[in-house]
């Protein structure tokens, strides 16, 4: 899997950043395009990109402020005439529904397409047998939610030396085994995956936050997460507006890594203050001094997720 920023910046794009939205491709599992937000400008920024819209499968709305949904009527719109003919999931707060179809109504926008919204309050939003996306409230202006998207452990690979043993060679039995099917023999023995099978490889969890300070609801979402997403608006000297205004700082973000003990902080969502990457720096040193697996949020920049140490713990 690899996370795909289209846009980093916090309330207005700026020359330099568009708004907020986040590109999850996954090739192996299921070669499908997931977003998380899709704030003004999203379906130009993809224009731009290695994502495809036909490949779009879902989209996961934090919270319903304009910097994060803005540019959802046009991009539903142009699908379509990117290739996009196959249903499309909205998730998001109460209200993504009305705000969706008031603008395609008034717009007297059609689809040709099956598009599906699913509205909740938290909890288990969508699950099948390779994944489980779970949300929880964050602590905002607004209703902001968390994502938490676990992949489902996935069967380990077929031993050689052990499949040689019982006489099987490549053919269809090898796919039975692997989906977790027993199988028999001429000779009357049943064969079971386990026997034949190493150990599961572990699923990568991946945790995309809105908008949000700092609460309770933040580490169970992250907990051992291979990835953390988190908006850091502000640098730690700008604290009390970051708490005024319900955002977080560079160190508060890095705080919560370590304290959920993920494998990698990747911080997006800065304010327009910080015009270029030179003004970003001070922010990742600071956030590095508290947990120093810490990278900016690049726009245009392919980002590959990898299992966290599985003996990592958290710092002192």
């Amino acid at each position: 899997m690899e996370l795909y920023f289209l846009g980093t910046n916090a309330g207005v794009p700026t020359l330099q950043r568009n708004v907020t939205s986040i590109g999850l491709r996954m090739l192996d599992e299921r070669r499908a395009l997931w977003l998380f937000d899709c704030g003004e400008g999203t379906q130009h920024q993809i224009l731009s990109s290695p994502l495809k819209l036909s490949k779009l499968e879902k989209i996961f709305i934090t919270h319903l402020h304009g910097d994060h949904v803005f540019g959802l009527p046009g991009l539903l719109s142009s699908r379509a005439y990117q290739g996009g003919t196959t249903p499309l999931t909205v998730y998001g707060p109460p209200g993504t529904e009305r705000m969706i179809k008031t603008t395609m109504e008034l717009s007297q926008s059609h689809l040709n397409y099956d598009l599906n919204i699913v509205e909740h309050t938290g909890g288990i939003v969508f699950e099948d047998d390779s994944f489980i996306v779970e949300a929880a409230l964050l602590e905002h202006r607004i209703d902001s939610y968390g994502y938490r998207v676990t992949e489902k452990d996935r069967p380990g690979s077929l031993d050689p030396a052990k499949l040689a043993a019982y006489g099987l060679k490549p053919g269809p039995l090898f796919g039975r085994l692997k989906r977790g099917e027993p199988i028999s023999l001429d000779s009357g023995e049943t064969v079971r995956p386990e026997d034949v099978l190493g150990a599961p490889k572990r699923g990568m969890v991946i945790t995309i936050l809105g908008d949000t300070r700092p609460c309770a609801n933040v580490q169970p979402l992250a907990q051992n997460a291979d990835v953390l997403v988190h908006e850091a608006t502000f640098m730690h000297d700008l604290a009390d507006t970051a708490h005024e205004y319900y955002h977080s700082t560079s160190i508060e973000a890095a705080e919560a890594a370590r304290a959920a003990n993920v494998g990698q902080l990747i911080m997006t969502h800065f304010s327009s203050r910080y015009k270029d990457e030179e003004q970003l720096q001070p922010l990742l040193e600071e956030a590095r001094s508290i947990f120093p697996n810490t990278r900016l949020a690049d726009e245009h920049q392919l980002i590959p997720v990898v299992h966290r140490e599985q003996d990592s713990s958290p710092s002192d």
